[in-house]
């Protein structure tokens, strides 16, 4: 006979893997399916009259990819790139999108049932865009959709 303990424990919990990336102190988690590539950051061609958050395109194999400085998004202050800075290619609605964020700290796995809900929390960051928070070992793991962290009018102009 089946109790609906012994279907619970018989569920397959889904996992997930995610590449952790650092913003100042925090530990930010993307999809690794929503990561194309991760390259260091190359020469920039600036793009007269974009939006502040937007460095600029670069050359990747042929194809001009738009280079969004992901702490300017998020209202964080900017910073001097240095050897750690790294450019996060994701697809995002179709869209190839440069992502430039101070360092990739890891690839972790994850269990469904490590993510909780989004808290109500002040932030600079839309949490709209926040798919979730995970502790893992010490560290808490925001865990980012980039398919929310921009509008579909903003893709529009990159």
């Amino acid at each position: 006979m089946r109790t609906e303990r012994n279907v619970k424990t018989e569920e397959k919990v889904r996992e997930r893997t995610l590449v952790t990336i650092a913003m100042d102190k925090e530990v930010f988690g993307v999809d690794v399916s929503k990561v194309q590539e991760i390259t260091g950051i190359g020469e920039i061609s600036i793009v007269p009259n974009s939006v502040h958050y937007m460095k600029g395109v670069m050359n990747l194999r042929g194809i001009v990819i738009p280079l969004i400085d992901i702490r300017l998004k998020f209202g964080l202050p900017e910073r001097p790139y240095d050897k750690l800075t790294v450019v996060m290619i994701s697809e995002i609605k179709g869209h190839m999108i440069g992502i430039i964020v101070d360092s990739v700290s890891d690839v972790i796995n994850i269990t469904e049932n490590d993510i909780q809900d989004t808290p109500h929390f002040s932030t600079s960051i839309n949490v709209d865009c926040i798919d979730g928070i995970a502790q893992i070992r010490e560290k808490i793991v925001v865990i980012l959709d980039v398919d929310r962290i921009f509008t579909d009018d903003e893709l529009k102009n990159f």
